[in-house]
């Protein structure tokens, strides 16, 4: 016997919930507005517009944080 599509069950859709982190994009972009290394790579890796990695290499505020 073949089912009917209108008893079939629909398809359940599984959503992850998102990774906890200690920080939130807040609108902070300036090394000095950071507390740590941690904290800087996370903004720039997470928050947009942020002007932390002048040389463009990936690791934020060299000379405050982490240098």
């Amino acid at each position: 016997m073949a089912a009917n599509a209108s008893s079939a069950r629909p398809a359940t859709r599984v959503v992850k919930p998102a990774p906890t982190s200690a920080y939130t994009c807040d609108g902070r972009t300036h090394c000095s507005q950071m507390r740590s290394c941690e904290e800087a790579t996370y903004f720039i890796q997470h928050c947009p517009n942020t002007k932390m990695d002048g040389n463009g290499d990936g690791v934020p505020c060299e000379r405050q944080w982490c240098g």
